[in-house]
């Protein structure tokens, strides 16, 4: 079951620049800064009412959030819906053929466990799928 939105996720090329406009044009609270050595980001958490707002800085040049940045520019990255039972989810979508980028799940900010849906599958936006650390 899909439980909310988690999050929103926008590729930046400076959390830094992007913040003073999230932070003071916008009024939203900063929860926190951390880095994703495995995704090779630097993630600026924002609270939105119930959800919260992911800026995404690469870390390096190989990064995927580098890629996309040299293909689209800023912009949107990806949506992440909420679920408590992620394995059982993407075997489900696996099984009915849908693709996947993941089909294991990974460790992505906050320790969350994360699997991407393909955007090919969801008509050209990139999903993720996010279930807390204790999963």
């Amino acid at each position: 079951m899909i439980d909310g939105i988690d999050h929103i996720a926008i590729a930046v090329n400076s959390l830094e620049e992007s913040l003073a406009f999230y932070q003071e044009a916008l009024g939203l609270s900063l929860e926190g800064i951390e880095e994703v050595k495995g995704q090779k980001v630097r993630v600026a958490l924002l609270k939105v009412g119930q959800t919260r707002i992911e800026l995404l800085e690469p870390t390096s040049e190989d990064s995927p959030i580098s890629s996309f940045l040299a293909k689209r520019g800023p912009g949107l990255h990806h949506i992440a819906l909420a679920t408590t039972q992620l394995q059982s989810r993407l075997d489900k979508l696996d099984s009915e053929g849908v693709k996947l980028i993941d089909r294991v799940a990974k460790i992505g900010a906050e320790g969350k466990q994360i699997a991407f849906v393909h955007p090919k599958a969801s008509g050209g936006v990139l999903m993720e799928l996010c279930a807390e650390a204790a999963e």
